[in-house]
């Protein structure tokens, strides 16, 4: 089976798109090398999930930016953590909303105008 193994978030600010994730996920960032990348790590090793990387956004060799699919985050408190975006810079763009059984979903921008999810596991959500 195909498994998503590495996530890139693209931005114009990178230093700034890391202090947003660093402070909503506490997700933390380290250059790799000389380069615009940092490694992102987005938690314990033993946990579930995956780390991924920041980017300098570049332009295509046709003028277009790098736009991505939505990667979602879980998290404990889907309402804190939208505040936390809020609070950081961010936006919430797609209002919280129940997927029946497994749990509550809103997508929100970070400082750099990427969409992401946020998911709180919740079996009971109607």
């Amino acid at each position: 089976m195909n498994r998503v193994v590495h996530f890139e978030i693209h931005a114009d600010d990178p230093k700034r798109a890391a202090m947003f994730y660093s402070t909503v996920f506490g997700w933390k960032f380290n250059q790799w090398g000389d380069i615009e990348y940092w490694l992102i790590t987005t938690g314990d090793d033993s946990q579930p999930g995956i780390n991924g990387g920041l980017n300098k956004r570049k332009p295509g060799q046709h003028g277009d930016i790098v736009m991505a699919y939505v990667c979602t985050v879980e998290v404990e408190s889907l309402n804190d953590s939208v505040e936390a975006v809020k609070a950081s810079g961010g936006q919430n763009v797609v209002p919280r909303m129940p997927v029946p059984g497994v749990g509550w979903l809103a997508y929100c921008r970070d400082t750099e105008g990427n969409i992401f999810g946020l998911i709180q596991n919740d079996t009971n959500a109607k």
